[in-house]
């Protein structure tokens, strides 16, 4: 099976994170998001991918050739993002005929089932019931549990199950042929969804079914992030810190510290993962993301997210801070 991961996005909730690299690479409890999603399709025996790219998308290029040299890697260029389904209409020829998909979103780390997505003779997608189904794509059902329709963001939603941003497509002609459609509209449309695809597929007499997942995180904000990553460093086997990286610092698991990070007189946790190469000195840190290569001095930090090659110098509650940045506070 192929696994096709639209990674295009420009992030813009994100921001100013994404202002210098992809969504997809910011790390979450020791690893970018695309890490966490190729990891868990290659522990479901999935070797075979295609990334659609377009916003920096050399960086993932690099970064999936560098780190997964042991899978086969695809790589589609979408210079104009007009969407999800135009995103995977550009892999078409990457496909082949009458062969089942994954399509798993580049902001989506979830858990599930692999026998129900991979061994279900029918298209699937999975969903996952939320308080306010508006901001997603929403699933409705048949009487006997099959979708009758998908909705991109629907304003008045008659269904909590959300669309979580993976499908399983039991026959990838029947999906071609959908997005042919889908794409042959109006062309002053400015985003094609891959909801329009999988509507057409049903009205065409597609049968398609639901699966549950265990968990899903949608990384598309920094709360959620940081949600994300609290979860993830409780529940995940993360390498655990060196006794050489700490001197006259208390940690208080879960924490994630990369290569090369030190710890000098601080305080550091809980749910706090810090990228390789940063040095911590007289500061406090918890429930925060600090990336590679940054310096914290005097920092007392929660609820935060630091990019790479950042300075912080003083007292602080909350930030959202991209990389290459320096801020000093204080006299």
């Amino acid at each position: 099976m192929k696994a096709i991961i639209p990674v295009a996005g420009i992030g813009s909730r994100l921001r100013p994170h994404t202002h210098t690299q992809p969504k997809s690479l910011i790390p979450v409890a020791g690893k970018p998001i695309l890490a966490h999603i190729i990891d868990n399709l290659v522990d479901w025996g999935i070797n075979d991918f295609v990334f659609v790219i377009g916003y920096m998308g050399e960086k993932i290029e690099e970064y999936v050739s560098s780190n997964y040299p042991q899978i086969k890697a695809d790589f589609v260029v979408q210079g104009v993002g007009k969407g999800t389904a135009h995103a995977i209409w550009l892999s078409r020829d990457l496909f082949g005929e009458n062969v089942p998909l994954l399509i798993v979103f580049g902001d989506t780390i979830f858990k599930a089932n692999r026998t129900q997505f991979i061994d279900s003779a029918y298209s699937c997608v999975g969903v996952k019931k939320v308080d306010d189904p508006s901001t997603f794509g929403v699933a409705e059902l048949n009487e006997d549990g099959s979708v009758s329709k998908v909705v991109e963001k629907p304003r008045i939603p008659k269904s909590n199950l959300a669309l979580i941003g993976v499908y399983k497509i039991a026959d990838s002609s029947r999906l071609v042929s959908a997005l042919d459609a889908v794409l042959s509209g109006p062309e002053e449309q400015e985003e094609y969804h891959l909801t329009d695809a999988l509507m057409y597929m049903i009205n065409e007499g597609e049968r398609i079914e639901t699966c549950d997942v265990d968990s899903w995180f949608d990384c598309g904000r920094k709360d959620i992030l940081l949600e994300t990553n609290a979860i993830l460093l409780k529940i995940g086997d993360y390498r655990k810190p060196h006794a050489d990286q700490l001197d006259s610092s208390i940690l208080i698991e879960p924490v994630y510290l990369g290569e090369g990070v030190h710890i000098t007189n601080s305080i550091v946790g809980p749910n706090v993962s810090i990228g390789n190469n940063t040095s911590v000195d007289s500061s406090i840190l918890k429930n925060s993301i600090i990336g590679s290569d940054s310096r914290l001095h005097s920092a007392n930090l929660g609820n935060s997210v630091i990019g790479n090659d950042a300075s912080l110098s003083g007292s602080t509650l909350s930030l959202n801070l991209g990389d290459s940045t320096e801020i000093k506070m204080g006299n």
